[in-house]
């Protein structure tokens, strides 16, 4: 009250410095008066009167009118005179609130948020700008994206055998590369001579994404058998010794055994291995070093056994202890050797010629030691094996013999084809412990029990090359994909891997290739058949003989289960198709079909070996369809899928590594 009474009088309100008087009208309360002031000064900020709708003022008497009510008044007055509607005396607006054109202080807040905002969005659209950049222009790795077709020409002397070949991943890109074996004419015998027999030989790595020759190796013979990938044993905390052993690929001429750097191509160790007749199989570590040993069948130096299997290191190509000779008193193809082990764990190689033998791996060791104590790891016996031997005395289990000469024993596995049963312990362990399918010379084919060697079924079927096995139905047991031709004309056939029976057929013009099918599994379970043959047969023509026009047009066609009555055209050529594989792509869920191709040259000269790898899933997207007719043998053919149905289906597909 002091302090509104001061300022009604215009007392000067402080104190008198040069008398030192005290004025009690204006020092008293001087606290609260300082605070009133600063609400004063405070007005135009907060918008509010001293005596707004809050009350009046803590300086104010009541009952007397503040400024706002008097202008309030003055302003219903304007309106009842009808002047200045919207509009004061002063010139102002009427409406002017917090914020608005009299705040600087707010116009001042809304720069600062608006420069928040705009330093904060700023970096914002740069980074997004940055990374769509990066993903259109910056190019992928190889193999990121769906693998493309390449084809790449390998000099080569013509004719139709057909190289021996690998795959494995050489550059780590996750992408199997090809391994292949080249035959050239050396520069002094390009002039066309019955005399000369100069010739270069080499092993060449093509990259598996773009066929670029990636390093290539030359030999002084020519390879019979390449395969990659001897794997080791290591613990895990051996992780240097790991290191320093390569991804290895064996080289196998006629008289050396000779191990290279897959990644390189330099070579590793090279033995001499005398006249090796099969290709290597890996066998349990028998050193303890580290490395998986090595097994291969070779012609006896007494000249008067039969056959000799011998062991070498796989860390060193070492020979571990001599040859172990047998006398098989049989006439015919050589089967094996192949590595067996049973559901007891017990190792055994399958040899023979034309008939087929087990002998125990742990025999094998002993007698090439000299009666030194095998390994654990082969101390163990089957007894329901151990019942074959034909005597006590006879190191060999009787598996298969009879008038029938044994051409090809293969295990009944999904996706295992000569070129991919390579020396990683994957493989071998996928094919160890199944059953067997037997060929023999009598145009018959029989799968053979692993758990007894009984036989479970067998058809007569002239065959012309070696089946291959996947899943059509889906009852668990693969199934075989079988060629046969007569008088021009090629059928190929399902066969049920369980009993026996047909599951599907048809006719084609024979395409005069012998090339054994491949399947590839697909992410569903089941699998797709690829082969070759000429255009369709109708199954209601006569069939007596088939002539066939030249140039022979090659077609490699895809069947799903799913769409027995349809086929898929990937290729077509008039080259001649010689070894094919599949490899694939784990990341893309694709595969790739790799086939190498003789094509004939004009003129004098040879011809040329044409590498061409074509992406399953791409060639799908462009393929030709062929429809088969209703009459053919096929499961659930009762109605014909339309054109969009096969489309939509097949570029679904995707592919799995079995």
């Amino acid at each position: 009250m002091a302090a509104a009474l001061s300022r009604a009088l215009k007392l000067p309100g402080k104190k008198g410095s040069d008398l030192g008087e005290y004025d009690p009208l204006t020092q008293a309360d001087s606290d609260d008066d300082s605070e009133e002031d600063d609400l004063v000064l405070n007005y135009p900020r907060n918008g509010l009167g001293r005596g707004g709708c809050l009350g009046p003022g803590a300086a104010e008497p009541r009952g007397s009118r503040t400024r706002l009510e008097e202008e309030e008044e003055e302003l219903e007055e304007e309106e009842e005179r009808g002047v200045g509607s919207g509009k004061r005396q002063d010139g102002t607006g009427a409406g002017v609130g917090p914020g608005q054109v009299g705040d600087p202080e707010g116009k001042k807040a809304r720069q600062r948020g608006a420069m928040r905002t705009t330093a904060f969005l700023l970096p914002l659209v740069c980074a997004t700008l940055t990374v769509l950049l990066c993903a259109f222009l910056l190019p992928c790795r190889p193999g990121a994206l769906e693998h493309p077709q390449w084809e790449t020409q390998l000099g080569d002397v013509g004719g139709v055998k057909s190289p021996p070949m690998a795959l494995w991943d050489v550059d780590g890109d996750g992408i199997e590369d090809l391994l292949i074996a080249v035959t050239k004419l050396s520069n002094n015998s390009q002039q066309i001579s019955s005399l000369s027999n100069s010739k270069e030989y080499s092993v060449v790595a093509l990259d598996g994404a773009s066929g670029e020759v990636m390093w290539s190796r030359s030999l002084k013979e020519t390879v019979s058998s390449l395969q990659c990938g001897l794997r080791t044993t290591f613990p895990q905390n051996s992780a240097a010794q790991k290191e320093n052993f390569p991804p290895v690929c064996l080289l196998i001429t006629p008289s050396h055994l000779t191990a290279i750097n897959a990644s390189s191509g330099k070579k590793l160790w090279s033995v001499p291995a005398g006249e090796v007749q099969s290709r290597a199989v890996a066998v349990p570590d028998l050193q303890g070093d580290g490395v998986l040993d090595l097994l291969i069948a070779t012609l006896p130096a007494d000249q008067v056994s039969d056959l000799s299997l011998v062991l070498h290191s796989g860390m060193d190509g070492a020979l571990i202890g001599r040859p172990v000779n047998f006398n098989l008193t049989a006439d015919g193809k050589l089967i094996g050797p192949l590595l067996h082990e049973t559901v007891v764990g017990a190792y055994y190689i399958l040899i023979g010629l034309g008939t087929v033998e087990a002998v125990p791996l742990r025999d094998v060791y002993k007698k090439a030691t000299n009666g030194s104590a095998p390994p654990l790891s082969l101390g163990l016996k089957d007894p329901i094996w151990e019942k074959q031997r034909r005597s006590n005395r006879s190191s060999l289990i009787h598996i298969y013999s009879g008038p029938d000469h044994a051409e090809y024993l293969l295990p009944l596995v999904a996706g295992v084809s000569k070129n991919r049963n390579n020396l990683d312990a994957q493989s071998n362990r996928n094919s160890s412990r199944s059953n067997w399918v037997l060929m023999s010379t009598n145009s018959k084919v029989s799968v053979i029990r692993e758990r007894d060697t009984h036989t479970s079924w067998t058809i007569n079927s002239t065959l012309h090359s070696p089946p291959a096995f996947g899943h059509f139905n889906d009852d668990g047991v693969p199934d075989l994909l079988i060629q046969q031709s007569a008088s021009g004309v090629r059928k190929v056939q399902i066969i049920d891997g369980a009993r026996g029976v047909c599951l599907w057929e048809a006719e084609f013009v024979c395409p005069l290739l012998v090339l054994e099918g491949s399947t590839i599994q697909t992410t569903a379970g089941q699998s797709v058949f690829l082969f070759w043959a000429g255009d369709p047969l109708s199954p209601s023509r006569n069939t007596t003989k088939v002539s066939t026009p030249e140039p022979i047009v090659r077609r490699l066609f895809l069947l799903h289960p799913a769409y027995p009555t349809v086929l898929q055209q990937l290729i077509s050529t008039t080259d001649t198709a010689l070894t094919a594989i599949v490899s694939y792509q784990d990341i893309q869920k694709d595969s790739s079909y790799v086939v190498v191709l003789s094509r004939p040259v004009s003129g004098l000269g040879p011809g040329a070996k044409v590498v061409k790898s074509v992406s399953v899933r791409a060639s799908l997207a462009t393929a030709l369809t062929v429809q088969l007719e209703q009459d053919n043998k096929a499961a659930g053919s009762s109605h014909t899928p339309s054109a969009f149905q096969i489309n939509k289906f097949f570029k679904q597909l995707s592919f799995r590594q079995q």
